[in-house]
């Protein structure tokens, strides 16, 4: 009978953490970004409307042809969810401003011409 219970707590604690680490991970906001221009996004900006833009850390670039998930930091929370969204290639031009609801995570990609 101590085992059975033992073994049922133990299920129990194992469900609860992985709930958890599930409900964490459910937290970040995210979208995808595709690059279908022939250079390379070199800044992803993002700014509440009558702000500044900030911008996102997408290393050395997203290559033409290539897509990348773009994670919103914790920071953000506080924030507006309809955003404007931009992006800055290696010859120096930029797209134009996309008006975008970030409150839903975004799996059809952000697409960049």
């Amino acid at each position: 009978m101590i085992k059975k219970s033992f073994l049922v707590s133990a299920s129990l604690l194992a469900f609860s953490l992985v709930a958890n680490v599930a409900s964490a991970s459910a937290d970040q906001w995210y979208f995808y970004v595709k690059n279908s221009s022939a250079s390379t996004i070199k800044k992803l900006m993002v700014g509440e409307p009558q702000k500044t833009w900030g911008q996102f850390d997408i290393g050395s670039g997203i290559a033409s042809g290539a897509g990348a998930k773009m994670v919103w930091d914790s920071s953000t929370d506080n924030q507006s969810c309809k955003q404007w969204i931009k992006a800055q290639f290696a010859d120096g031009s930029e797209s134009e401003p996309a008006y975008m609801d970030f409150c839903k995570n975004l799996d059809d990609p952000i697409v960049f011409n």
